[in-house]
This record gives structure tokens, C-alpha cells and sequence, in this order.
């Protein structure tokens, strides 16, 4: 008998989304002169930020129930731009920012992008402290890394923990959670309530987004690359969205590990697990359990270079899809949708 068509996940992952409050003034002064870390360190605090969220849900007699929610972030423009992580402040009702010098602002939300799990949020003022943007492309395997967040309700001030970079170019994804690549892996602590804040180079540039850990694991962190938030960063502040061409399915990568539990054809490319009713995918005669190979004539070997094949075509735009099912390889005609 076929087995179901689920990814075999061995690793859970959990995004980091909890606060504290930021360090006094005091307790910067005599840090004042140091080298290093300190020194960076010192410069960058002012800069980060402690984000705490409120939003109603509704309980099972469907009474009121407001919901808080807590993370990191920082800024990154002196008119007050803030960049965090989209599941930090994503539903939320209000959103509160706390300073390094315990100001305490109302935030707008400017855009969010699900996609990246990046977001914007905004404070009224000027010429706040704000770190510097620097470039992941330049990033070694082994090379020190600070990571600074506000985790697990720790009262004081933000956190500061540091650690080498592990890996690069990593892909992370999760059953109903966009998948996220190109990130940086690092054994610098990151715990719930990090979510959002700055992973820096010995410099005091920002490198990374911290995001998410394996809760199952010892020292496997994660960071968003600068490299790919920048663009994102950019057309939010300009437009609020991002629009982006998809098929209207979700769909984990086909590796031989998967491909053994699944009993799949084929070892590498995108195996759906879900079709949209109504989607492109599913006007098109996808359906859950097919394994897309190619879009457009360019091979899929896994969820990454799906997604990277989409970016190359419009919305509307009618593209090839060639599939794996049942030992035979068909190929459909989608019209790419807006994603969602």
C-alpha cells in the first residue's frame, strides 16, 4: 500500500518571538573606551529595539481574548524605519517599540513581506540611532558573529550572545510556513524573543535577521541574509507588498530521504503536498502527490529552484509545468497567480 504523501520532517523548528527591555544608560557608560566586542557592542544597543504586539482572538464561546506577542528588531534608518520578522507583528492589532533608553512608541506597520518573513514597522521621530547594513556575500564559514535580542521575558536590556558562522546557504521550511533560503546557520544563541534582531559581524554590521532555531537541537540557529533582506527592505518602504508569481500550492523539496519514505520516482525536485482550490495549480490538473521537475524547460531539483524559476515569469503569464505521477511524466499549462 502508498504511503501517504508527507514530508518525513526529523528536526522541528521554532521561530523565536518573545521581549524584554532595553539596557540603561548607566549600564553602557563604563563600557565607554573598551575594544572588541564591547566596544561594538556598545555602539549598536541603542539601536535595538524591543517589539511587543496585541491582537483579539475570539475563544470557544466566542468571547474576546486579546493575544500579546514579543520580538526583536532594529533600526535600520534614522527617520525611525525598523525592520523585524513578518511572524513577529503579522495580525497584530498594535504594535509597541521599546528603545535601548526605555522610550516607548506607538509602531505603524509600512509592509510585510510572508514570503521572506520580513517587515517594516515605523516610529515617528528623527535622527534615532540606527546600526549599519552590511554584506552576507562576504561572510566565511568560522568567522565570529554577535547575535542581540530581547528572549524569553529576561528583564535588563537586551541579550547579547556570540558565536562563529556554521553554514551558509541554508534552506529551512515547515509544513504551513513559507520557506525560507539562503540563510545563515550560527551556534551564537538565539532564543525565543530574538526573532527580528540583528545578527552583526565583528564590525557592528548587521549580517543577519535572527529567526528561528531547532528546538530539537544544540546550537543550530538561524539568520535571514542581509543580502536578501535588502531589496525586500527597499520596495517596502517604497510600496508597502511585495507581489510575486505562484502557482498556488505548497510543496516541500524531493531529496533521496524523502523520496525512500515517500516512495517517490524521482530524487530530487518539488513534491506537492497542497493545491489551492481554484489556483493556478489546480486549474491546471496539479494535484497533491505530483513531483514538478521543470517550469518552463528550467529543471527543478527542490523547492529553492522553484521558487527561483517562478521569479523569472510574470503574473498571468501561462508557463509550462512537467510533473511526475504515477511512473509517467506529464506536462500542464499554469497561468501564474499572485501570491498570497
Amino acid at each position: 500500500m502508498k504511503r501517504p504523501v508527507v514530508a518525513r520532517v526529523i528536526a522541528v523548528l521554532v521561530f523565536c518571538a518573545v521581549p524584554a527591555w532595553a539596557a540603561p544608560a548607566a549600564a553602557r557608560s563604563h563600557l565607554e573606551g573598551r575594544a572588541g566586542v564591547p566596544a561594538m557592542v556598545v555602539r549598536v544597543l541603542p539601536a535595538v529595539v524591543s517589539i511587543t504586539t496585541r491582537h483579539i482572538e475570539r475563544d470557544q464561546f466566542n468571547q474576546e481574548k486579546p493575544v500579546r506577542g514579543l520580538g526583536s528588531g532594529f533600526i535600520f534608518d534614522r527617520r525611525g524605519y525598523i525592520v523585524t520578522n513578518n511572524h513577529v507583528v503579522e495580525h497584530a492589532d498594535q504594535i509597541k517599540v521599546t528603545l535601548a533608553d526605555e522610550r516607548t512608541f506607538r509602531a505603524a506597520l509600512v509592509g510585510a513581506d510572508r514570503f521572506t518573513d520580513l517587515a517594516v514597522v515605523k516610529i515617528e521621530g528623527t535622527s534615532f540611532p540606527a546600526v549599519q547594513l552590511g554584506d552576507s556575500s562576504r561572510l566565511a564559514i568560522g568567522e565570529t558573529v554577535v547575535a542581540v535580542g530581547n528572549p524569553l521575558w529576561i528583564e535588563g536590556g537586551p541579550t547579547v550572545t556570540a558565536g562563529v558562522v556554521s553554514a551558509l546557504g541554508r534552506s529551512m521550511e515547515q509544513p504551513g510556513l513559507p520557506m525560507l533560503h539562503n540563510l545563515i546557520q550560527t551556534d551564537a544563541a538565539i532564543n525565543p524573543g530574538n526573532s527580528g534582531g540583528p545578527l552583526l559581524n565583528l564590525a557592528g554590521r548587521v549580517v543577519g535577521i535572527n529567526t528561528a532555531v531547532i528546538a530539537s537541537a544544540h546550537g543550530i540557529g538561524f539568520a535571514i541574509s542581509i543580502d536578501t533582506a535588502k531589496p525586500v527592505l527597499r520596495e517596502l518602504m517604497v510600496n508597502g507588498r511585495i507581489v510575486r508569481p505562484s502557482l498556488g500550492i505548497v510543496a516541500v523539496s524531493v531529496t533521496p530521504q524523502v523520496a525512500y519514505a515517500n516512495e517517490l520516482p524521482v530524487e530530487r525536485g518539488a513534491l506537492v503536498v497542497r493545491v489551492d482550490d481554484g489556483g493556478a495549480a489546480d486549474l491546471a490538473g496539479l494535484k497533491p502527490g505530483d513531483v514538478i521537475t521543470a517550469l518552463a524547460g528550467r529543471a527543478v531539483k527542490d523547492l529553492h529552484h522553484l521558487h527561483e524559476a517562478l521569479t523569472s515569469h510574470r503574473i498571468g503569464e501561462a508557463v509550462e509545468v512537467s510533473v511526475r505521477r504515477d511512473g509517467q511524466t506529464l506536462v500542464a499549462k499554469a497561468v501564474l497567480e499572485e501570491y498570497r
